[in-house]
Order: structure tokens, then sequence, then C-alpha cells
């Protein structure tokens, strides 16, 4: 079958966030260890699996996700990634419903080449911050919040954009303090420059130390900063080393994720 590696959330090939793509036949997924080796194969944060549904139902393919060392309930970028290569492939050029364990998610083809999904918005908890967690993290949180079972994050404001880009957390402390990570946030020191607020996200519970570009962490940024800013359409930059940007819009309890991608390979997988 095929294999392609995508360049998510991004209009260059190296930036953004790569994620493996396969789409299976209409029998369905092969089993769950073939599925676990292929992704650490692959060994980019999320491989994405697809197979189509039969006609009528709820949705149009069957999508799941995994990291070299767990499945995981929500991806945002791999599942782009999987929308890039049905439209690329002629497999599907119109808007596609997928099944997935977080229920029935949509992408949708924009005229300028890039891909809105449509996910539900994280449900934003106030907490206390963590004892131990500043110096995990090498930052003073100004804020804390839970972001829901779908993702399973510690969602933190620091003080500033600078201290967004400054962290190098002590990655074995910050896995103590959330289900999957750490998304580390901050207002844009310059929103000319075409972003409104930074971000980068840490992952280690799930084998990802920094994660290069979020789509699931913006459905918790995307309500927490149209809050804060009072708009609810804004630009998020994801400043990890690859980077990227993440068009969101906050519609109640759903949110819009758009961005682009680039299929930098494509083989056979053989086995």
């Amino acid at each position: 079958m095929r294999i392609r590696i995508v360049d998510a959330f991004t209009d260059r090939p190296f930036t953004g966030n790569p994620a493996g793509v396969l789409l299976l036949g209409p029998d369905g997924f092969p089993e769950d260890d073939w599925l676990r080796n292929v992704a650490l194969e692959v060994n980019h944060a999320e491989t994405a699996f697809a197979h189509p549904l039969p006609d009528g139902g709820d949705a149009d393919w069957a999508l799941r996700w995994f990291t070299p060392t767990s499945e995981v309930a929500m991806c945002g970028h791999a599942t782009l990634a999987t929308a890039h290569v049905l439209r690329t492939t002629g497999t599907r050029t119109g808007p596609v419903r997928f099944a997935t364990r977080s229920g029935v998610l949509r992408a949708t083809p924009r005229e300028d080449g890039t891909i809105t999904l449509d996910f539900p918005t994280a449900p934003l908890t106030p907490v206390d911050v963590p004892d131990g967690v500043a110096e995990a993290l090498g930052a003073e949180p100004l804020t804390a919040f839970d972001t829901g079972p779908n993702t399973g994050d510690l969602l933190i404001e620091v003080a500033d954009e600078e201290t967004v880009r400054g962290l190098a957390p002590d990655l074995g402390a910050l896995a103590r303090y959330s289900e999957r990570g750490i998304i580390a946030t901050a207002r844009s020191a310059d929103p000319a420059r075409g972003y409104d607020f930074v971000s980068r996200c840490f992952f280690p519970n799930i084998g990802i130390d920094e994660d290069p570009v979020t789509g699931s962490a913006h459905t918790a940024l995307a309500p927490y900063w149209s809050e804060r800013l009072g708009r609810p359409d804004l630009t998020g930059l994801q400043a990890s080393p690859r980077s990227g940007l993440v068009r969101t819009g906050l519609r109640g309890d759903r949110t819009l994720l758009t961005g682009g991608a680039v299929t930098v390979v494509e083989g056979e997988l053989l086995v």
C-alpha cells in the first residue's frame, strides 16, 4: 500500500508538523499491533490510518491516529494531512467526514488550497497551578486550565512570547502534571507579524518531547484567547523549531482549524 509523509499546518516542505498517512482498503483496520509498529517505523508525532465507510452513514472514512508509543483520541495535524492526501490523490475532492474516537470530524477544502477542520471545542476548567510545575516548565505560570478528556493537557499562560520561545523544560518532571502534556502560551509580542498568540506543546507522556504544530491544542487555545482578545477568529503561531500557523475560528462548542499541507514523501509499504 502507499504510504506518505505530509507536513501539515504549513505551505512549505520541512516546516509544520509531519505526519504519516496510510489509506487502507474498505475491509477495516488491521490489528492494533501492526498499526503501532507502522507508527513506530514512521517515527513522527502521529501516523494516521483511514479506511472508507459504506455510503449513507454519518461519516465517509474511519480514522485513527498513533504516536510511536500509543493511540491518541484526537489529532489535528494528522487529520489535516489525511484530508490533504484524499484531495491530492483524487480519492475525495470535496468535504469529508471522519469517524473517530472524538466523534465525527469534518474537513473542508478551501479555494486557497488550505483545509478547514471542524473539531469539538475543548472544555477549559481553571485549576490551581500544581506545585512544582513552574520548576519543571522553567517559567512561572500566570494561569492553568485542564483541557478536558479529548486531549488531557494542562494549558498554561506565561508572561510573554519571549518566555514561550525560550522554554527548555525538564520533560521527565513535566510528565507528572497531565495525561498528555503541557501547552504553554502567551499573547503575541507584535500582532502585526500575522499571529495573535504563540504556543509550544510538550507531550512526554505519549512519546513526543515537543510536538511541532498541534491542531488539537488549538481547540483549547482558541476559546482561551478568543475570550481574552474579544474576537472569534484568530491566528496562532506554534513556536517550535519547525513552527507553523493555525487559523482558529471559535463557533461555540466547535472550533475551526485552518491550515495548509505539503506531501514530502510518497512510497510503498512492503509489510
